[in-house]
C-alpha cells in the first residue's frame, strides 16, 4: 500500500526561486513534449493515408510512433543547445513531466480521461522528483542542486519513500510524498451497526437514524469577500506590483475554502467508518447535477465525490463496507414503510414532509429516503 504525506514547506526565496524554476522547468517539458506528440502523430497519419491513396505498402520504420521513452530521449538529445537552464533544475523536473504526459495518454487512451491539456502558468504549478533524488531527514528534505529546505512536520509514516511532487498551493509550497508501507492496518473494532446516508444541500447528509449533518460551506460564506478580492484584482494593472499582491490574497483565499471543506468531510468520514460497520450511500449524477446553473455552485461547494471517495478508501482501510442503491431508485418517493411510490408530480423538491397516501405515515422527506437507501442498497463499493 502506497500512503501519501501532504507537508508545508518553509524556504527561503533563494529556494522559492529554485521551486519556480523547477516548475517553470516542468511545465515547458510538458508543453514542449505534448505538442511534439501531436507534431508527430500527425506526421504518421499523413504518411499512412499517403501510402493508402497510393496503394503503397506501409513502412513501420518510417513511422515516429510517439511515446513518452522516445520524447525524453529526444529532450536529452536537444536540451543542452536549446534549453541549457534545465541544467539549473533538478533532471527529475523535465524527465518526470513527460512520463506524466505519457501516463495522461494512456488514460485518454483507456477512456478514463480526456485528451491532455497544455500547462499553463501559475494553475497547478509542480515539480516531481524520484526517491533517489531526494533525502528527508527529521523536519528537513535534501533536494539536488539546493540543498536542505524546512518542512513544518516530521513524515508521517514509516517505510520505502518512492516519491516526492513540490507544488505550490495558495501562496504556499508543499511536498507530497509517496511512501510503501508494509505493515497492514489495524482494523477498527466491529459495531455491528448498519447506516443510510442521504445526501442533500440543505443538510449534506441526513443518516437514517434521524441525524442531520450540516456542511460549513465555505464557499457560500467567503463568497462576499471572493467577489470583493475577485473585483480588486481585475482592476489592478497586468504586470504589475500590486496585481501581484491582489493575486495572492485571493489565492490564499480559494486556499482557505478549500481547507475548511476538506477539514469537515475527513472528520465528518471518519467519524461514520469508526462508528458504523456497513454504510449505505446512493449513486448521484454529480456530473449532471452540476448543470444546473442554479444549483451547481451549492453542489460543488459541499464535495458529494469527494466525500463518497473518502468514505470508500477509509472503510477499505478499516475493513468496513460501503453499499449504493441504484441511481434511478426513487428513494425519496417511496415510502419506507409499506413501499408505496408516490408520483413525481404529487412530491416536487419544494416538499419536505409528506404523508403515505397507503398507510398515513407522516414522512420527513430525506429520513424516509435514507431509510430507504438503508434497506435497498446492494452493490458493494468496498473490497471483500
Amino acid at each position: 500500500m502506497i500512503k501519501g504525506h501532504t507537508i508545508e514547506l518553509t524556504p527561503n526565496n533563494k529556494q522559492a526561486t529554485y521551486f519556480a524554476k523547477a516548475c517553470g522547468v516542468a511545465r515547458l517539458a510538458y508543453n514542449w513534449a505534448l505538442a511534439e506528440w501531436q507534431n508527430q502523430y500527425q506526421a504518421d497519419k499523413v504518411y499512412r493515408d499517403n501510402c493508402q491513396k497510393n496503394g503503397i505498402a506501409i513502412d513501420r520504420t518510417k513511422l515516429n510512433n510517439p511515446s513518452q521513452f522516445k520524447l525524453r530521449k529526444q529532450l536529452n538529445f536537444i536540451k543542452k543547445t536549446k534549453f541549457p537552464f534545465m541544467f539549473d533544475v533538478t533532471k527529475c523536473s523535465p524527465q518526470e513531466a513527460i512520463i506524466q504526459l505519457g501516463k495522461a495518454f494512456d488514460n485518454f487512451f483507456k477512456g478514463r480521461a480526456k485528451y491532455p491539456q497544455f500547462r499553463k502558468k501559475g494553475i497547478n504549478d509542480k515539480f516531481s522528483l524520484t526517491n533517489d533524488q531526494f533525502k528527508i531527514i527529521g523536519k528537513n528534505i535534501k533536494i539536488p542542486n539546493l540543498g536542505w529546505v524546512k518542512l513544518t512536520e516530521n513524515l508521517r509514516f514509516n517505510g520505502k519513500i518512492m516519491n516526492a511532487t513540490i507544488f505550490k498551493k495558495g501562496m504556499k509550497w508543499f511536498v507530497s510524498i509517496g511512501v510503501e508501507i508494509n505493515e497492514t492496518p489495524k482494523p477498527l473494532p466491529r459495531t455491528d451497526k448498519a447506516i443510510g446516508i442521504d445526501l442533500g444541500i440543505t443538510d449534506l447528509a441526513v443518516l437514517s437514524n434521524g441525524t442531520k449533518v450540516q456542511a460549513p460551506k465555505p464557499l457560500k460564506s467567503k463568497l462576499k469577500q471572493l467577489r470583493r478580492l475577485s473585483k480588486q484584482l481585475s482592476r489592478k494593472q497586468k504586470g504589475s506590483k500590486n496585481r501581484e499582491k491582489a493575486k495572492t490574497k485571493l489565492s490564499r483565499l480559494h486556499y482557505k475554502i478549500s481547507c475548511i471543506r476538506k477539514d469537515f468531510i475527513h472528520k465528518l468520514t471518519t467519524k461514520l467508518v469508526k462508528m458504523y460497520d456497513v454504510i449505505c450511500i446512493e449513486n448521484l449524477n454529480v456530473k449532471g447535477m452540476v448543470k444546473n446553473r442554479k444549483l451547481s455552485r451549492a453542489i460543488s461547494d459541499l464535495s458529494f465525490y469527494e466525500f463518497k471517495r473518502q468514505l470508500i478508501y477509509k472503510a477499505n482501510q478499516s475493513r468496513k463496507t460501503i453499499k449504493e442503491v441504484d441511481r434511478f431508485y426513487p428513494s425519496s418517493k417511496t415510502c419506507s414503510h409499506c413501499g408505496f411510490v408516490m408520483a413525481k408530480i404529487d412530491l416536487t423538491l419544494a416538499i419536505r414532509n409528506w404523508q403515505c397516501p397507503s398507510c398515513d405515515t407522516q414522512h420527513d422527506r430525506d429520513i424516509n429516503a435514507s431509510l430507504n437507501i438503508l434497506n435497498q442498497a446492494d452493490r458493494v463499493l468496498t473490497l471483500s
